[in-house]
């Protein structure tokens, strides 16, 4: 029924349709990404369609006065317990046990401490852009965008859009959890 022969035509067909899938994969992923960089901060849309007559629907934005007064208001009423869920995605490349970097620095103590202070990180330098201290204000702000607060920086994170959640986060790492 099954010899060799058909038996290495049948693996032979699979790694075949696999390596065209894989580099099927590798084209489109070189057409639809964009490049990591195209300069000083700039980023580039990849195509946009427009539209005529089409009304922003976004947010007004908000003046720094009036997001300081959000985040100190979010932050009187932060909850660190709640703080401890929104760390989750933070621990894939932070610790909160002192001296021990990662993809990331420790955040061991990190409201409060210098910008750029731990030893043995390697820093980008782009976060000295952001702030000279890690006070929660200044968190809140590199929370909020990392890349658009501290253009160059190596942390590859989008953001957290919610006030409260920033909030809480810091809250969080106010209490110095891991030490």
């Amino acid at each position: 029924m099954f010899d060799t022969m058909t038996l290495t035509k049948i693996v032979g067909g699979f790694c075949g349709a696999f390596l065209v899938f894989l580099l099927g994969g590798y084209a489109a992923e070189a057409i639809y990404t964009e490049p990591e960089h195209h300069g000083e901060g700039e980023e580039v849309q990849a195509y946009v369609i427009p539209v005529e007559g089409a009304e922003s629907t976004a947010a007004p934005e908000q003046t720094p006065e009036e997001a300081a007064a959000e985040f100190q208001t979010a932050f009187a009423a932060a909850d660190p317990a709640a703080g401890e869920g929104e760390f989750r995605p933070c621990a894939a490349c932070h610790s909160l046990a002192e001296g021990d970097n990662r993809t990331g620095p420790s955040l061991f103590g990190v409201v409060g401490r210098p910008v750029d202070s731990v030893p043995g990180y390697d820093y980008s330098g782009a976060l000295t852009q952001a702030a000279e201290v890690w006070d929660p204000e200044h968190l809140s702000h590199y929370l909020l965008n990392p890349k658009a607060a501290a253009p160059g920086t190596k942390m590859n994170f989008n953001g957290i859009k919610d006030v409260q959640d920033r909030a809480n986060l810091i809250a969080y790492l106010a209490t110095n959890p891991g030490g």
